[in-house]
């Protein structure tokens, strides 16, 4: 793999929580123990915090983006951070925890490898815990952190911790998590967090940095269907580049090497790989998610929204398309209502067949007699498009699997959509 590696080396999590669970608390301390932030910021939230009254230097300060979010203590929208160290680089999106911003969280968890949920120790599972778990696994996050915060506060209880484990674990057999890992943490004295604590002395896994750095994301991707949506076709004017024609974009599934028969979708064209482009170089083989051009052999018609696929194990072209869908407006969702889709590079229109039920992100709950999906609802939904998208299960590949809904009229994003398997 070679100077692929740093591809390799990104781990996107997404972080959950209600707003005095201490999500910007931990976060602040993932940055300030992984020397992720600089000394002037940090000098900023020691004078915000002696300003302020606190006994404490105020991490959480350092994630609070906008004055106003502050001063009402809620951190609302999606905030992307950033950060490294030695071993691996992390984006962090940081979701907020109440119901009404579900659609923050989808957008946040949409795209992350492990999810972080942070629950209080005097608290236990709320239902907006359950909430935050039943989300990160509708929406295939393959990876899930349970973060039991404010350990100091009940003394270091073990009870308190395996009680809300068992609790957790019981509940997360409902849903689809693969991967769970139940950390007692204390964000504002960082113990667990990234150093061990000798308060937990009965606790025998990770620490929640020696987690993320080290747990294994490459494999959740899928190497096995290739997958190559079409963004944009390369062909330079010069001279010195005239009969170069390549076709760029990122690879969204399986493995592209050299000389691969391959097939182009909708028209069904064959051709093999003649080379894959790098920025600087021609490399031999590429897998998600890089980011290459691929020059075919045969002089076929290609164009952005096409897909390359293998021979052999190709998407099936549909039109009729059963997803769940996240609505994120405050004009409801209803059958027969005309919308834009946007499927990987491909975009057509959608018409709202029927709603088959809409889902109670509490209680897993179908309710069947709904006739509308509203703001930051989930429901499953039919829709047919004018042109065939060639998409896979969601639960297959999340780049192929989704696609989002725009209001034609506006140009805003209203839905967001994971498409079921037998689609």
């Amino acid at each position: 793999m070679g100077a692929t590696d740093g591809q390799m080396d990104l781990l996107r999590f997404a972080t959950a929580g209600s707003v005095d669970d201490g999500k910007s608390t931990l976060i602040g301390r993932l940055l300030f123990d992984s020397k992720s932030i600089f000394a002037d910021q940090l000098e900023a939230v020691e004078k915000t915090s002696t300003d302020k009254g606190h006994g404490y230097v105020d991490l959480s300060l350092l994630t609070d983006g906008l004055r106003s979010e502050r001063e009402q203590g809620i951190t609302i929208d999606v905030a992307y951070r950033y950060f490294a160290t030695p071993n691996r680089k992390f984006i962090i999106a940081d979701t907020p925890g109440h119901v009404q911003y579900t659609r923050n969280m989808v957008t946040g968890a949409s795209t992350a490898d492990l999810g972080l949920v942070l629950v209080d120790a005097r608290q236990g599972l709320t239902e907006q815990s359950r909430r935050h778990a039943v989300l990160l696994s509708l929406l295939r996050v393959p990876h899930l952190v349970l973060c039991i915060n404010k350990m100091d506060l009940v003394d270091w209880s073990e009870e308190t911790y395996e009680k809300i484990h068992a609790e957790f674990t019981q509940f997360a057999t409902k849903l689809n998590i693969p991967d769970l890992e139940v950390i007692p943490i204390s964000a504002l004295k960082g113990d667990n967090v990234v150093d061990r604590s000798e308060n937990t002395p009965w606790y025998h896994g990770p620490t929640l940095m020696h987690h993320l750095e080290h747990v294994h994301v490459a494999s959740d991707r899928d190497l096995v269907d290739t997958r190559f949506p079409v963004q944009y076709v390369v062909r330079p004017k010069s001279d010195e580049h005239h009969d170069y024609r390549g076709y760029a974009g990122q690879i969204a599934g399986g493995v592209l090497k050299k000389g691969d028969e391959v097939i182009v979708l909708p028209s069904g064209m064959t051709s093999k790989i003649e080379a894959i482009d790098l920025f600087d170089r021609e490399v031999d083989e590429a897998f998600p998610p890089m980011s290459v051009t691929v020059r075919l052999e045969d002089d076929v018609d290609v164009s952005r929204g096409d897909m390359i696929a293998r021979v052999k194990n190709a998407p099936k072209p549909s039109q009729d398309i059963d997803a769940m869908i996240c609505w994120m407006t405050n004009e409801p969702l209803r059958p027969r209502q005309k919308l834009a889709i946007k499927h990987t590079t491909r975009t057509g229109r959608a018409m709202v067949k029927d709603i088959q039920y809409r889902l109670d992100v509490n209680s897993l709950h179908r309710d069947q007699e709904a006739g509308e999906l509203g703001l930051n609802e989930i429901g499953r939904v039919q829709l047919r498009t004018t042109v065939p998208l060639l998409c896979d299960p969601y639960s297959k590949n999340r780049t192929t699997g989704s696609f989002i809904l725009i209001d034609e009229a506006t140009g805003v994003t209203v839905g967001a959509g994971m498409i079921n398997s037998g689609s």
